[in-house]
């Protein structure tokens, strides 16, 4: 745990008692402050006062005695419109920040040179957050890994030379870390995502773009110029003078990071080098995952660690649960989680890694279906379909893909694996990338995702994947 000394004697209220929140409690109690704790939720309350906090109804108080509104990121902060408690604050002029922000002013209270990975972006933040912690492992550094791929921030260990924390950062916390100040700042990408809670794109992008604004003076901002909202703060952040590293896995870079043929190459001032290969390394297979470890070979560059620790980091990385999870192999049949793969944006990423796929797909539909996935159906051998979505996907495919209705997982995963057994394709792939949420027959995508990992290592001749 991260005590919070820097409001030590003063009462602070928290607001939003889930994880992150209670973990705010018992950071800001250790640090000295009095805690005001609160939420909508009855239970979220109780389990508060049981953990020893003062607990109360924010909208009968006196605000006159806080220092601070500590949000959880689920509340808005501006759209659609702000929380009663970001109102009541505002008025009675309480700054309101959240969890990232109490972490930043501990560490430039206690070790402003500790290093600090922040990582942000539409979409692969998670897997290149833990790419890159376990990079930082295998160069011998004590890391802290958290955020929003999942311990809260301040139930890490405090910040200190020689530990580095690598952090994955959503626009909520982000938007909520007035003074977000990272060593490293990896933005990986911007389209459209959350606006219902940040208004436009434009102020999306906005949100993202503080956190590489923000990387202190010596420090190193990282951001892909793939898309044109990146791009555009990429030149920005050139203008202010920050150190900016750019990454591309479409087009070559005279200076920054891109990949070419499965090769990293580093740039500057024309001259190129290949720092990493990543072929073969199936953990990182297709193109989102090869922006992923550009983005993180050019962190770990920025960070001093050499390219044959960084080339040895790549092909040792065992990839993220349920996120083009290989799960194992029967003879030349490769089993494939991407139980996340929950819309269609998800799983296009997983139908574009590979050749020769029998599809498992469907669950609890989301709006626009599979319709735009028609590009990678002529990757499809065939298509098994589960759930509530079944027949609607059933449509979509028609007869561009031959397809069965498997209702259930567990007589999806047994057609598609005898399918692939007898097709006679050299590397066939069964895929679970549902494209759809999980909510019909399962309480969350884990949940789903470890059941066909346990249909499959259930079955006979599977061999983990080495």
């Amino acid at each position: 745990m991260i005590p919070v000394t820097s409001f030590a004697g003063k009462t602070v209220a928290v607001f939003g008692l889930g994880g992150s929140g209670l973990a705010c409690c018992h950071a800001l109690k250790a640090g000295g402050a009095e805690v005001i704790a609160a939420d909508d939720s009855a239970d979220n309350v109780a389990k508060a006062a049981q953990a020893g906090f003062t607990t109360a109804d924010l909208r009968t108080v006196s605000w006159s005695n806080f220092s601070a509104l500590i949000l959880t990121p689920g509340a808005p902060l501006t759209h659609p419109a702000p929380h009663w408690s970001v109102l009541m604050a505002r008025q009675a002029g309480v700054e309101v920040i959240g969890d990232v922000e109490l972490f930043c002013r501990e560490r430039r209270r206690h070790a402003p040179d500790a290093p600090f990975v922040a990582i942000t972006g539409t979409n692969g933040k998670s897997t290149t957050t833990a790419l890159i912690a376990h990079l930082m492992k295998v160069a011998g550094y004590d890391t802290q890994m958290g955020g929003n791929i999942g311990t809260a921030i301040l139930s890490l260990e405090p910040p200190r030379m020689g530990r580095v924390h690598v952090v994955e950062m959503s626009s909520y916390q982000i938007d909520l870390a007035p003074s977000l100040d990272p060593s490293v700042g990896i933005l990986l990408n911007v389209s459209e995502d959350h606006i219902d809670r940040h208004g436009t794109l434009e102020h999306y992008a906005a949100v993202k773009a503080r956190l590489v604004a923000g990387v202190q003076p010596q420090g190193t901002s990282i951001v892909g110029v793939d898309d044109g909202w990146c791009r555009n703060i990429a030149d920005r952040l050139d203008q202010t003078g920050k150190r900016v590293v750019r990454i591309s896995v479409k087009n070559p870079l005279p200076d920054g990071v891109y990949v070419e043929r499965e090769t990293i190459v580093q740039a500057s001032g024309g001259a190129r080098r290949e720092v990493a290969r990543l072929g073969g390394i199936g953990s990182l297979r297709g193109l989102h995952n090869a922006q992923n470890a550009a983005c993180a070979s050019a962190c770990a560059l920025a960070m001093g660690i050499s390219t044959d620790t960084l080339q040895d980091g790549l092909r040792s990385f065992p990839g993220l649960a349920h996120r083009m999870e290989q799960v194992g192999r029967r003879g030349n049949v490769l089993f494939v989680n991407d139980s996340k793969g929950t819309n269609a944006d998800a799983a296009a990423h997983a139908l574009s890694s590979f050749a020769d796929i029998f599809w498992i797909a469907g669950g609890k539909p989301k709006q626009g279906g599979i319709t735009s996935l028609t590009e990678y159906f002529p990757r499809i051998r065939k298509a098994y379909l589960i759930g509530e979505a079944a027949q609607e996907f059933a449509g979509t495919l028609g007869e561009r893909v031959p397809h069965e209705i498997s209702e259930t997982l567990d007589v999806a995963v047994a057609s598609a694996a005898r399918d692939a057994d007898a097709s006679g394709i050299f590397d066939p792939v069964v895929l679970l990338s549902p494209a759809c949420a999980s909510f019909d027959q399962y309480r969350n995508f884990e949940i789903r995702g470890a059941a066909f990992r346990d249909l499959v290592t259930a079955m006979p001749g599977v061999k983990p994947v080495v």
